[in-house]
């Protein structure tokens, strides 16, 4: 059996996240509880997840999103691996690209800034956004 018939989702961005923030998190709480903590009984998934055995449950993406101390939002890449690149791209025409807190903040802002006046982004815009972060 070859290696993307064992591990299908390997080379994904969600597997790929969620080894990262296990990793990073190792200092604080062990794998098997960062599991527990997402609700899954079975001690071994998060390793399923990480290795791209099995792809994370659509319904699990709130509590593993916790349990990894991340932001739901940025647990969008569980769409396309939970229901396929189409569909989730189908889902993200409909209800918009989930925002984080933080990105929820920043258009608070812009909302606040500009008195709601749902503002174009002009090129001085976007020069001085992107300067912001050094692009």
């Amino acid at each position: 059996m070859s290696e993307n018939m064992t591990n299908p989702y390997q080379n994904t961005a969600t597997a790929k996240l969620i080894a990262d923030r296990i990793r990073d998190l190792l200092h604080r709480k062990t794998q098997a509880e960062i599991g527990s903590e997402a609700g899954f009984p079975n001690a071994n998934m998060m390793t399923l997840l990480k290795n791209g055995r099995s792809k994370v449950p659509i319904d699990r993406v709130p509590s593993l999103a916790e349990a990894r101390e991340v932001d739901p939002a940025l647990m969008r890449l569980a769409l396309g691996q939970a229901v396929g690149a189409t569909a989730a791209k189908a889902i993200v025409e409909i209800f918009g690209t989930p925002a984080t807190v933080n990105e929820q903040s920043w258009l608070a802002e812009l909302r606040d800034a500009s008195n709601n006046s749902d503002p174009r982004i002009t090129a001085r815009a976007r020069a001085a956004l992107r300067g912001i972060f050094g692009k």
